[in-house]
Parts: structure tokens; sequence; C-alpha cells
């Protein structure tokens, strides 16, 4: 096991009223494309989008897997996302307990 396989990788949703974090991190756990999602609370944001800068409420969503489901969970955001252009950021996981990193290639193992 070699540590560039494990990532962290980061999105936004909008606030709970108008997005089913829990249904969007359940999903990603389901399909074996993520070992853990964490949803942090409403935030704001300040943003330029389409030449304007937008201030908005957002939550935070972080998201644990392997290298090898980086693509796959690519494509499942993009067709779960409410939002135009998600946020996805990878992350590369430096270091780890051997247990905890052990334990997200079991999780996202067998995926489709």
């Amino acid at each position: 096991m070699d540590l560039t396989d494990h990532v962290v990788v980061l999105t936004t949703l909008p606030p709970a009223s108008d997005s089913d974090a829990a249904g969007f991190a359940t999903a990603l756990v389901e399909e074996r494309l993520a070992a853990c999602v964490n949803i942090y609370p409403e935030m704001e944001s300040v943003y330029r989008w389409k030449g304007q800068v937008e201030r908005e409420r957002e939550r935070q969503i972080v998201i644990k897997t392997t290298a090898a489901r980086l693509e796959a969970l690519r494509e499942r955001v993009r067709q779960l996302h409410p939002y135009e252009m998600p946020e996805f950021i990878v992350l590369p996981v430096i270091a780890g307990s051997k247990g905890y990193l052990a334990w997200m290639m079991e999780s996202t193992a067998g995926g489709r």
C-alpha cells in the first residue's frame, strides 16, 4: 500500500434547505466511491462566478477515497451535483495510520 493510493476530495453543496447532502454522501459510500464522507455545517462562501462576486451559503463536503476510485467518483459527483460546475479538488494523503488507510482501501474495493 502506497500513500499515493489515498486522496481527500473537497466539494461543496447548497444549504440543507436546497440539497440532500446526506443522500449525496450515502450514494457515494454505498457505491464504494468513498470510504467516508463528512458533511460540514453551513458556511458562507464568497467567490467570483461569471464575472460577478457572489456570496452564498454552502456546506463543505469532504470525501475520503482512493486514487483508484477517483475518476469514477468525479463522474458520479457530476451526475449527482446540482451545480453547473461543482468544486472537485483532490488533495493527496501524505501520511496516515496504517489501519485507517487499509480500511479506506477495503471500503472502496469492489466498486463498479
